[in-house]
């Protein structure tokens, strides 16, 4: 883990984003989580922390006292990216400030999602910071070492995922990938896992089992993901370490072979499993 990172963080063409910066008011099922980017929380010291709603893959397993926060993808020319929300500014405590927010599926998307950990304190977790929001190949799969680090990913990268497999847990289950987001020229960008499989298309269209999921978080995932494909800031949430998917054979021991696991403390995320969580996100640095 990282030096100068909180160890301890307090608590297809199917889809449609709905474009603009929506308020807390105007979205039904998440109308609490919404005053989650700027509220009394938000420090003298900072801006934009306060308790957030978020969508999440599930901790199933370990001490995390949450799971990790969903990216919305996008695709474009066969690059996958993520999406960032959109930026406005307000008035705070006799301030302007700006917060990202935007309604993705019915539900309030905002950059305070990605406020934990110490990813709050980098730059490319201020709204306004010009990044590139492509995911960057990063390493960590034997699959990758034919890409170079810094990369964007691509869809024909995963075209193998009904099938793909490296010895843990199941194979045809999902193909993962290592990456950075949001790298700015100067600075840190967020560590992300991305998944390309046919569970996430049945998440998406609500198949089977994923027809019983909550109807917001159903939407949400509905819109966020493409083609198949799944993306989390890679951030644990309890130790702050970054997990893998079938990353690591020793997760098997567990009942980690077909989860995310984190090797620090053996905590297990599901990225078939989404939910609606809520945290305490950290102020980030005043711009």
């Amino acid at each position: 883990m990282p030096e100068n990172e909180d160890k301890y963080p307090t608590q297809s063409g199917r889809r449609r984003f709905v474009k603009g910066v929506v308020g807390s008011a105007a979205l039904s099922g998440v109308a609490a989580g919404t005053a989650a980017t700027v509220n009394s929380a938000t420090s003298s010291g900072g801006a934009g922390g306060g308790t957030t709603q978020f969508i999440a893959i599930e901790n199933t397993a370990g001490p995390a006292p949450r799971g990790m926060p969903v990216i919305p993808i996008e695709i474009d020319g066969g690059e996958l990216s993520g999406l960032w929300p959109e930026v406005r500014e307000i008035q705070e405590g006799g301030r302007t400030i700006q917060i990202a927010e935007q309604d993705v599926g019915g539900v309030t998307y905002s950059s305070a999602w990605f406020q934990y950990c110490g990813v709050q304190q980098y730059s490319s977790a201020q709204p306004s910071t010009e990044a590139n929001n492509t995911f960057l190949a990063g390493g960590g799969y034997d699959w990758m070492e034919s890409v170079e680090r810094g990369e964007p990913l691509t869809v024909d990268m995963f075209d193998d995922y009904e099938e793909w497999g490296n010895g843990i847990g199941r194979e045809g289950i999902g193909k993962p990938a290592s990456a950075t987001w949001r790298q700015p020229e100067e600075g840190r960008g967020m560590p992300v896992q991305v998944i390309r499989s046919v569970e996430v298309e049945k998440m998406a269209n609500g198949e089977g089992r994923y027809a019983s999921l909550p109807g917001d978080v159903r939407s949400f995932i509905s819109a966020a993901t493409q083609d198949g494909f799944l993306a989390w800031l890679n951030k644990c949430t309890h130790f702050c370490c970054t997990p893998g998917f079938k990353n690591d054979p020793g997760s098997e021991q567990y009942g980690g072979g077909d989860r995310v696991y984190c090797q620090c403390h053996q905590s297990l995320y599901n990225p078939f499993s989404p939910v609606r969580a809520q945290f305490v996100a950290l102020p980030r640095p005043l711009e």
